[in-house]
């Protein structure tokens, strides 16, 4: 048991360059959340649901990670930094990583409906934060999938999806594998340079988008007040008689 620990240990120090010992790993809230969720599971199986819910919520308060206790996970899974929600169906493999707030969901919650509802996670998956993996899809051996990516689909082994479902993107893992960002969606016109400072052309062109702004509003501003003024009366002289003066 022990060598397991050190063994999981050490494949979560092989992702994180952060931590400088092991004792320091041991107070990541995902490594608590893991240690909680097989306890839980264990009374899960054994059918004694109040105790598994118990431990399920004690650890999702003392770590802010919620997994239900029906949920199944493999070996050397590493939650970074917290702030997850992994349900009841979810089957995860071996060497999995999962970035902050990152929700693997069920379809329909509200039918009251069981059975698999919720995403499969194979060996040696990547989910940037913010992902929402939504259904009973799966996501491949090895695959990736981008920050604040919404899935829904299945995504094929070897592969990375960046953006929202609505323009997601397929690309194969070799093309992505050094620009992978986990933490954030990379995007064509980046706000800052190579060192880190603001790019002047974004400035300028954030300005002269404010400029054509406020151009608009007060045109806008002025054609309303020019339909919202009251008729002016027509003179009396300029009035159209019958008679003659």
């Amino acid at each position: 048991m022990f060598d397991r620990l050190i063994s999981y240990l050490d494949s979560i120090r092989a992702r994180d360059p952060a931590p400088r010992s092991r004792w320091e790993i041991l107070l990541y809230p995902g490594v608590w959340a893991l240690g909680f969720h097989r306890i839980a599971h264990w009374l899960f199986e054994a059918r004694m649901y109040f105790l598994a819910r118990f431990v399920n919520h004690f650890s999702r308060l003392l770590t802010a990670i919620d997994i239900h206790p029906g949920a199944s996970i493999g070996k050397n899974f590493f939650i970074d930094h917290g702030f997850v929600v992994i349900g009841e169906t979810a089957e995860i493999g071996d060497n999995v990583t999962i970035y902050q707030c990152v929700t693997l969901g069920g379809t329909n919650p509200t039918n009251g409906k069981g059975g698999k509802r919720h995403p499969t996670l194979q060996d040696n998956v990547i989910i940037g934060s913010g992902a929402q993996i939504i259904g009973p899809i799966v996501v491949g051996e090895r695959a990736r999938v981008g920050a604040n990516a919404v899935v829904t689909d299945d995504v094929p082994a070897g592969a990375t999806m960046i953006g929202l479902k609505a323009r997601s993107t397929l690309v194969p893992a070799e093309e992505w594998l050094r620009e992978f960002i986990p933490y954030g969606t990379p995007c064509d016109d980046p706000p800052c340079d190579d060192k880190g400072r603001p790019r002047g052309d974004c400035v300028e062109k954030l300005e002269a988008e404010m400029a054509a702004m406020r151009e608009e509003m007060a045109l806008m501003k002025a054609m309303l007040a020019e339909r919202e003024a009251p008729a002016q009366p027509v003179p009396a002289r300029l009035r159209k008689s019958g008679t003659k003066d």
